[in-house]
């Protein structure tokens, strides 16, 4: 009877450890739970204020073209030093200046906003 009982026992203790070997930890979703007043709430929209305007835009809505200022400041963050308005045209606005190369030319098209047509 006992070695039956012991070989019992060591079966059992196989398939357990055999078990435990292929049994893995379910990869779960985590659930975070969070307690207190405004952790992460946006803020209250202000209904008073207007909303900002669109970038690159610059707020200029009410003009049809290109603002030679606006075109100069685009310039200037693309790199071009000293850049100053050559010519306007209808459809475009040429601004030149100076990059590391030595004088450069862009070229932007006359519609709101400015967009770069070449370099």
């Amino acid at each position: 009877m006992k070695q039956v009982l012991a070989k019992l026992g060591i079966a059992a203790a196989i398939a357990v450890s055999a078990f435990s070997g292929t049994v893995t930890n379910a990869a779960a979703q985590n659930l975070d739970i969070y307690v207190g007043p405004g952790y992460h709430r946006p803020p209250p929209p202000d209904y008073d204020r207007p909303p900002p305007p669109p970038p690159g835009y610059g707020g200029n809505y009410g003009r049809r073209g290109c603002d030679p200022r606006q075109a100069v400041d685009i310039a200037r963050d693309y790199g071009l030093r000293r850049a100053r308005v050559s010519d306007v045209t209808p459809r475009r606005v040429i601004v030149d200046g100076y990059s590391r190369r030595g004088p450069d030319t862009m070229v932007f098209a006359n519609v709101r906003g400015c967009p770069v047509m070449g370099r």
